[in-house]
């Protein structure tokens, strides 16, 4: 088992248990640039690990109170949809397409993280004027029509999605940054599933090393989640908006030397 393998595994796992995100955004690259899988092969078992790996955080998450059913169910299956269309897309679509794009819309992402806004009144704090601590004034047809598009999004890419999932929970619909990260875990969980069954059979996947590296990103997972449990949700959404700019820079400074070297 190489270091590599190691590294990248706990990272994956340590981000999934703290930002609810994060998990598809090392697995993928660490898959392309450390352990030289083909690039559409590495989107599809970058699905497949973090499918496994958010599932198992996700169910701690919940046991904590951090998950709102109704948001995963309904954002979860309208992002089915779109996550498996977005993966049959991306079979047909060039690389330097796909990640430049992944790139891009983590910077967007990062952006609306980092940028200050007019916070929901539950943001930060459970509702008090909700039984559940959830706030149910939500627009589930909004959330629907979120779904389908970071569905399609993380199909195309190979991501699990909840960098930007995590956002649209906390600046659109209101939820408090913890909870939107236990929520998101159950969202990418179902779109990465959704998105792994939409490249198997279509590309190559090594399923010994996708077993070693989800063993060892679910550990990393389990730390990771009593971590965030125990830090400011302030600190949790400025870490995961400059985490997001750091990584977005290296893929695609990696990609433009690929290209016009």
């Amino acid at each position: 088992m190489s270091i590599a393998v190691i590294v990248a595994g706990i990272m994956t796992g340590v981000l999934l248990g703290i930002f609810g995100s994060g998990g598809s955004i090392v697995t993928m690259p660490a898959l392309l640039y450390l352990l030289d899988v083909e690039p559409k092969s590495a989107i599809a078992m970058s699905m497949g690990i973090v499918a496994v790996t958010a599932g198992i955080t996700a169910l701690q998450h919940w046991q904590r109170g951090n998950v709102n059913l109704k948001v995963t169910l309904v954002f979860g299956l309208f992002g089915v949809l779109g996550t498996y269309a977005g993966a049959r897309l991306g079979v047909i679509t060039p690389v330097f397409i796909q990640l430049t794009l992944f790139a891009l819309v983590m910077y967007l992402a990062a952006w609306r993280m980092l940028k200050p806004v007019a916070l929901h009144k539950s943001v930060g704090a459970a509702c008090t004027e909700c039984a559940d601590g959830f706030c149910d004034d939500l627009n589930y047809r909004e959330i629907a029509v979120h779904g389908i598009a970071v569905g399609v999004l993380t199909g195309l890419v190979g991501v699990g999605g909840g960098f930007l999932i995590v956002p649209a929970l906390v600046l659109l619909s209101g939820l408090p940054m913890k909870q939107a990260v236990g929520t998101s875990l159950g969202i990418v969980t179902l779109k990465s599933v959704a998105g792994f069954a939409g490249y198997a059979g279509a590309v190559a996947i090594d399923y010994s090393l996708m077993a070693t590296f989800t063993l060892i990103a679910v550990t990393g997972s389990l730390a990771g989640s009593h971590l965030a449990h125990r830090l400011p949700a302030d600190l949790l959404k400025k870490g995961f908006g400059g985490f997001l700019l750091l990584i977005a820079s290296y893929i695609l400074i990696q990609q433009l030397i690929q290209e016009f070297a």
